[in-house]
């Protein structure tokens, strides 16, 4: 895939870093990148870096203010910036909106002008703009931070109706989806970090990740947008899922990561509705909120009270569907199928069920397992909570402290204990996972989480959250395309994205990974 609408930025203190790091980009696809001068620890050496060149480049010399390194007085960058425009080496060059008037135009060196802000979203933006608009420049930039979903929202409109080409995003996890949205709104590039680990700017994408998760080639105005809605979204590997199907069944799509603090759903989705997005996928803490803001909803929905699927209709009004209901069921019938070959097949009515976790996925799972006839306990962090979805399911309740006097069959974990990045957390004690019993973690960010880890030494029966999450993912597809998604394929994209997260825990769990030979060490 072409990646000329990415520019890649690089930003090391030391020139051996950066040399290598340009020869690695080149090699992975980049097409234009930028360079952090900022970032070096000594004066930059252009005649070092001109015979690496193979692309246009960008030169940039951040100041703190602005989210930048460089150290020294005005004066010395602005001698450093003019040095780059006569250098020869760069095609373009950047500078922030109260410089722009003091450095001339030189040769065919093309100008960006930028505006930072590293902690809000002015509300005086379209003034700052409107100011900018009057400066010489070939692409203005503005990068902000979103506090709000309003914020966000204010940029895109900013980008959507630009009189001249202009590159308009905010910084931060809650503004991460406007990186992306700003070239479905007219955007010429969108930036992404070479090296995420350089902490180049807050939120900044990787840029392996527009090689493996956004087809930011494919984005056009008609491009349907789709996202996970929750806190945290981060971790979600829900993206790569839906963008590698969406792609694979023609749709023009594009699915992101939407961070929205618990209790703030409501008013996120009508600003949103401006972008607009066309369905979510509903994770923690939002599940039961979204089944209260649909207009419709399907049967599981009314059943569990619970929502992970927003389909926006053609009113705007949203319809609700609960695909973890039937995931979740399904996956411990096909592995009770599975067991059938080696003996009898065993009803689920035949089963007793403790549930950790009382939130959006616990209360589908009860319901589920209730309509299927077992018998079901549930526990919780939050007793009132345990209790009331017992009393919803019309089954057992036990206080968290006392989860582990209680025998069951089948273990269900719906909390997020264990998931990635708290990898060496589980959510009990591993002396009552008996030989025999199955084991259920819903959480499939690590597949092998602790939890699954021990109870498979333990000899139980173990079921990973990846075949549910599978499942649940491609009936969302199904809603939101009307196509149907080959769900093996689904697995095995799902088993190679984890699995460098799956060796990285192991080594863990095995008595600590070794430390890591920094050949930047000096650079921290």
């Amino acid at each position: 895939m072409s990646l000329d609408r990415v520019l890649v930025v690089i930003g090391r203190t030391r020139h051996k870093m950066v040399v290598a790091e340009l020869q690695e980009a080149i090699k992975r696809g980049a097409k234009f990148i930028e360079l952090r001068l900022d970032f070096l620890a000594k004066a930059v050496d252009f005649k070092r870096l001109a015979p690496l060149k193979q692309c246009p480049w960008v030169a940039t010399l951040r100041r703190p203010a602005d989210g930048g390194r460089f150290s020294g007085t005005e004066p010395e960058r602005l001698m450093i910036l003019r040095q780059a425009i006569v250098s020869g080496v760069f095609e373009w060059v950047d500078l922030e909106i109260d410089v722009a008037p003091t450095v001339p135009r030189f040769g065919p060196v093309k100008r960006i002008v930028s505006y930072h802000n590293t902690a809000e979203t002015p509300a005086n933006l379209d003034d700052i703009y409107a100011n900018m608009l009057k400066l010489d420049a070939d692409v203005y930039k503005l990068a902000v931070t979103a506090q709000t979903t309003e914020d966000m929202v204010r940029v895109l409109h900013l980008q959507r109706t630009a009189p001249k080409p202009t590159i308009a995003f905010c910084m931060g996890d809650i503004g991460q989806p406007s990186r992306f949205l700003s070239l479905k709104f007219g955007a010429p590039w969108i930036y992404a970090a070479f090296n995420k680990e350089r902490g180049i700017a807050p939120g900044l994408p990787s840029f392996d990740e527009f090689r493996t998760t956004y087809p930011v080639q494919n984005i056009t105005p008609k491009t349907k947008v789709f996202g996970v809605v929750g806190d945290p979204v981060a971790q979600s590997l829900s993206p790569l899922l839906h963008n590698y199907m969406y792609k694979r069944l023609g749709v023009n799509a594009l699915y992101l990561p939407f961070r929205v603090p618990r209790g703030e759903l409501p008013q996120a989705l009508e600003y949103y509705d401006q972008i607009p997005v066309s369905g979510y996928s509903v994770t923690i803490p939002h599940k039961e909120a979204a089944a209260s803001l649909a207009r419709e909803s399907e049967p599981n929905v009314q059943v569990t009270q619970s929502a992970n699927t927003l389909v926006r209709r053609d009113d705007g009004k949203f319809v609700a569907a609960n695909t973890d209901f039937a995931a979740a069921i399904d996956s411990l019938k096909a592995f009770l199928a599975e067991k059938a070959k080696e003996g009898p097949m065993t009803q689920l009515s035949q089963l007793a069920v403790l549930i950790l976790g009382a939130g959006g996925v616990a209360r589908s799972i009860a319901f589920a397992l209730h309509r299927e006839g077992a018998q079901i306990t549930i526990t919780s962090r939050t007793y009132e909570r345990a209790q009331k979805l017992a009393e919803d399911v019309k089954c057992k309740a036990v206080d968290w402290h006392a989860r582990h006097s209680i025998s069951f069959d089948v273990l269900f974990n719906c909390t997020p204990v264990g998931m990635h990045p708290n990898v060496d957390e589980a959510p009990c004690h591993f002396s009552i996972l008996k030989p025999g019993t199955i084991v259920f973690d819903t959480i499939y960010n690590p597949e092998t989480t602790l939890l699954i880890r021990e109870a498979r030494s333990r000899g139980c029966d173990t079921i990973t959250g990846v075949d549910m999450f599978v499942r649940q993912a491609a009936r969302q597809i199904e809603l939101f395309t009307g196509l149907t998604p080959d769900t093996e394929v689904m697995k095995q994209l799902m088993r190679k994205a984890l699995s460098p997260l799956t060796k990285a825990f192991d080594e863990l769990a095995d008595g600590g990974k070794e430390e890591k030979k920094e050949e930047e060490q000096d650079e921290e």
